[in-house]
């Protein structure tokens, strides 16, 4: 099932299902309990983030060859690190790069988001995916300069900042996804494209991150996993390329569609 959330014309928000043809029904129940598609036909004004988080917890240099062009050696522990919440922007609006607490280096990275379905600790990798909920698409939008050089040697000052977690364009069930690790993924700017990669190439694939993730900590429904990024990030390229006002920028994950942002500034 492919999962929106969306305003209608009253200004109220729901859950629908989406079919392929790009009507939308309504979908009642509670995504973290029991719901069903009501087949009734809804007509959304806007579409939203799939979901509002609980947690937004990223995982850095998760992709072999990521690793490899910033010269990192491969992680022997999943590298952990938390955006804000209110850094999750919706599907078609704007990317907003810093002004007041300036940043001249915001990168683009197309993750896979996964969104925890239930509570989970102290899970094992044979089960960790009967506790996702579904996938989606995700920007880790990041300010190199606050994340490598002025953080205080942590991240997520460089990767919290308001819009910096564009998050869509729908939430894909796993019935619809069984192997989240056999999808392709790619970063698009201005019509370039700039990753093109595999899931495959994940150091640490979903099991074994919730299986870490979960250890003696409990993994609230909700929760939003980012798992790394491939290779091809601006700032690895020669000459470098950071976001500027006027771009775009297209997430697109196979089985779950394309995200799309434009970018503009504070």
């Amino acid at each position: 099932m492919r999962i929106v959330r969306f305003l209608d014309a009253a200004n109220q928000t729901h859950h629908g299902s989406q079919h392929a043809d790009g009507s939308i029904t309504r979908i009642d129940g509670n995504l973290y309990g029991t719901f069903n598609d009501s087949g009734v036909k809804v007509t959304a004004t806007k579409i939203l983030a799939p979901i509002v988080p609980s947690n937004l917890l990223c995982i850095g240099l998760n992709y072999r060859r990521h690793a490899e062009e910033g010269k990192n050696a491969i992680p022997q522990h999943p590298v952990l690190f938390i955006k804000n919440n209110a850094a999750v922007q919706n599907p078609g609006d704007p990317i907003v790069l810093p002004r007041v607490l300036r940043s001249d280096k915001v990168d683009y990275e197309c993750e896979l988001a996964v969104i925890i379905g239930k509570p989970c600790k102290n899970v094992k990798k044979a089960d960790a995916l009967k506790y996702v909920l579904g996938y989606a698409c995700a920007n880790d939008v990041s300010a190199r300069d606050w994340q490598l050089e002025w953080g205080g040697g942590q991240w997520c000052r460089g990767k919290s900042f308001d819009t910096f977690c564009p998050l869509g364009p729908c939430l894909v069930t796993t019935d619809d996804i069984p192997n989240p690790n056999a999808l392709t993924i790619k970063t698009t700017l201005n019509g370039q494209v700039m990753q093109d990669w595999n899931t495959n190439d994940m150091i640490f694939d979903v099991s074994t991150l919730i299986e870490f993730l979960s250890g003696s900590v409990t993994l609230l429904p909700g929760t939003v996993i980012l798992t790394g990024t491939p290779h091809g990030v601006g700032a690895a390229r020669k000459p470098q390329v950071f976001l500027k006002a006027g771009d775009t920028v297209t997430i697109e994950i196979e089985k779950i569609g394309a995200l799309t942002n434009p970018v503009i500034e504070e």
